[in-house]
């Protein structure tokens, strides 16, 4: 029996004159303790036993929730980042940074990492793309969405204008994908505007060479040989081969047989009407080893490829992407279909150069056979009328017709005796009546003069270095670049490439002169001055920092540099300037700088550049896209465009950077034009 409960206050009833009554009766709170003690021995004992469970059972847990949650956090899309994620490079992009500062990397929690298919062959894991926004992790149950050229010449400064998409807000949506599918298919969608930007599942990185000595079983005996292996070379071709076929793919199911890929609205960009992105890309798929998409590509020149047409094509740039593909792809398969299309399309581009100066007007109809410079100028850009020598020539040479190479020597003939250079720098603009330079006292390695001082190189390079001429303004020009616009930034001393106008100094430089690395270094391997190298290797080391202090791991497409002493940033970019158009300057740079030195840091900076590509351009239909801001991993903001050259020039350069065979075209025997097509160095004369 239990006593019956008592209680522990008195019960009052109070009345005053109006009859007006108070009762304290009511039941008061009682506090825990006396609720507890009012509870049965076997209640309490069994509450106990309860919590005691409970416990042991968090303690027994804790480790796997632990791990669960450093797994989040290097994997889930958050709404809010602070300023140190934002600036923070994706995960996988980072740890080959740490890897290669000699840094142990930490273990990777996560399904997103998968184990290398191979303990020797496991470093080169292919790079699927992660999105254009934070790191990835496991997707909950529920469904959670959250807000968020090279060209013309006049379109050089301001990127393709036309092709930006702004105005309007951008929308991110994570798609939940439906629970059941394959774990290697796992894959996020963004959506921009309609249009889906892919975030695969990246792999691991490579691991260093410290990591798999020591991983590595200890020797038996005396006869066991330890083979070395070039970590993951074949992962990293073959993840180059897997971002052309998904580009190729882009252009196969929305713009076959046209200019250019519009990858975000699945449609396609119209410049010249001759299938520019197909011809760019032949040699490339050929270099690739991509049999049946160069079959199918060949089958539409075949057929479909005609230059008998009514319309107006840049001089500049249908030579080095259209008859400098065909050339390049002649002489790669041996095809002669390529040299009878090339044959055809060089004799409609002849009008050009019937000028007062013969300096060539920039702009030739190739079914009326007329030509006439821009509507707004009587100039062309010299770097336009002396980038077009290397195909010319060698269209002389194949045809046996001299009027090609004449034409074109002629111009390098007029550029090398007029009044108005500095120190061998060149004037950007040279007037087609008068055959004069304008504009003068502005010099620059950028648009609209860089390929002139290229091409200096590379004509003496192809004519087997007799034209002693070309290679006096080249000499010339170095020297002169050394003296004008070599400058180092204040914080790091960082050596770059600026600009002079009427001797005053700009700290602007961009992305287009990295090609300058590479043609330096070219230069020095066939024998000219060490110290070439020695600046090679500097402004290399320049245009690897312009993607490793962006957001993105991406170049914008101009730079300024910070000249004062402070502990500021080296890299200035201005909000006009921070889109990317997937140019391949640098990574061309990084070719050379492997074929020539065997340094193995240069193919992992181009290795952080393909992760970049793959993280914020990769379109999940199909292609990549230009976008407009590096700056910022969560919106880069897609332009809606790849260009021709992406294919072309860019992913050919990543693929022969992490190529072992030095015969892929042997810098002895090819001389690359400036659309990254391979042309023959020709037999030097006998003496």
């Amino acid at each position: 029996m239990y006593s019956p409960s008592r209680k522990d206050f008195i019960s009052l009833t109070l009345t005053d004159p109006h009859s007006h009554t108070y009762n304290n009766g009511k039941h008061r709170r009682q506090s825990c303790w006396r609720k507890w003690k009012q509870l049965s021995r076997l209640q309490r004992s069994l509450i106990l036993f309860l919590l005691a469970l409970l416990l042991i059972f968090g303690l027994l847990s804790y480790p796997s929730i632990t791990e669960q949650w450093r797994g989040w956090s290097d994997r889930d899309d958050w709404l809010e980042l602070n300023d140190r994620d934002i600036k923070g490079l994706p995960l996988d992009v980072q740890s080959i940074l740490d890897q290669v500062a000699g840094k142990a990397l930490p273990p990777v929690a996560g399904p997103h990492v998968l184990p290398a298919p191979h303990p020797d062959v496991g470093a080169g894991a292919v790079v699927e793309p992660r999105g254009p926004n934070v790191p990835i992790f496991p997707k909950p149950p529920t469904k959670k969405t959250f807000p968020n050229k090279r060209g013309p010449p006049s379109l050089h400064k301001d990127g393709n204008i036309s092709n930006t998409v702004g105005g309007e807000k951008q929308v991110q949506e994570v798609v939940r994908e439906e629970e059941g599918e394959e774990e290697d298919k796992e894959k996020k969608i963004v959506s921009w505007r309609g249009a889906m930007i892919e975030a695969d599942q990246a792999t691991e990185p490579p691991p260093s060479t410290n990591e798999k000595e020591a991983a590595a079983p200890p020797a038996d005996s005396a006869d066991t040989v330890l083979l070395e292996v070039s970590i993951g070379t074949e992962d990293r071709l073959e993840a180059v081969c897997d971002a052309f076929r998904h580009a190729w793919k882009g252009y196969k199911d929305y713009a076959w047989g046209h200019d250019e890929l519009k990858p975000i609205s699945r449609s396609f960009g119209e410049w010249f009407g001759l299938g520019l992105t197909l011809i760019d890309s032949l040699d490339t798929m050929w270099i690739l080893g991509l049999k049946e998409e160069f079959a199918e590509a060949k089958d539409w020149v075949e057929k479909e490829l005609s230059f008998d047409k009514n319309v107006d094509v840049n001089l500049f740039e249908t030579t080095i992407r259209v008859l400098g593909g065909l050339l390049s792809t002649y002489h790669l398969t041996g095809d002669q279909l390529f040299l009878e299309k090339a044959k055809d399309l060089g004799s409609r581009l002849m009008p050009a150069f019937k000028t007062p100066s013969k300096i060539p007007f920039s702009d030739v109809n190739i079914g009326k056979g007329t030509a006439h410079p821009p509507r707004w100028t009587s100039d062309s850009t010299l770097a336009e009328v002396t980038s077009v020598q290397l195909e010319f020539r060698e269209l002389s040479r194949l045809t046996q017709d001299p009027r090609y190479q004449e034409v074109v020597n002629e111009v390098m003939k007029l550029v090398h005796k007029l009044p108005g250079k500095q120190d061998g720098l060149v004037p950007m603009f040279i007037n087609t009546n008068s055959g004069q330079f304008t504009h003068k006292g502005v010099y620059t390695l950028g648009a609209r003069a860089d390929s002139y001082y290229e091409y200096l190189l590379k004509q003496w390079i192809q004519g087997g270095k007799t034209e002693d001429d070309l290679l006096e303004d080249y000499l010339q020009a170095v020297k002169g670049v050394k003296k004008h616009l070599v400058r180092q930034t204040g914080p790091s001393k960082l050596t770059f490439v600026g600009e002079l106008s009427h001797g005053r100094f700009n700290p602007k430089m961009d992305h287009l002169v990295c090609f300058l690395p590479g043609t330096l270094a070219l230069g020095a391997h066939n024998g000219l001055p060490g110290d070439h190298m020695d600046l090679a290797v500097q402004l290399m080391e320049t245009c690897h920092q312009m993607y490793k202090q962006m957001e993105t791991g991406l170049s914008p497409e101009i730079v300024h540099f910070n000249l004062q002493a402070s502990d500021g940033n080296d890299v200035v970019v201005k909000p006009a300037d921070r889109h990317n158009l997937l140019r391949p300057e640098t990574v061309e740079s990084l070719f050379y700088m492997y074929r020539f030195t065997k340094d193995p840091k240069y193919r992992d900076w181009g290795w952080e550049i393909l992760h970049s590509f793959n993280n914020y351009t990769k379109v999940a239909g199909g292609g990549y896209t230009s976008i407009n801001n590096v700056r910022d991993p969560v919106n880069p903001g897609p332009r809606d465009k790849m260009e021709s050259f992406f294919l072309g020039e860019t992913l050919k350069y990543l693929y022969l950077l992490f190529s072992d065979d030095m015969e892929l075209i042997n810098l002895d025997k090819y001389v690359f034009n400036t659309e990254a097509h391979a042309l023959p160095i020709w037999p030097s004369p006998p003496k």
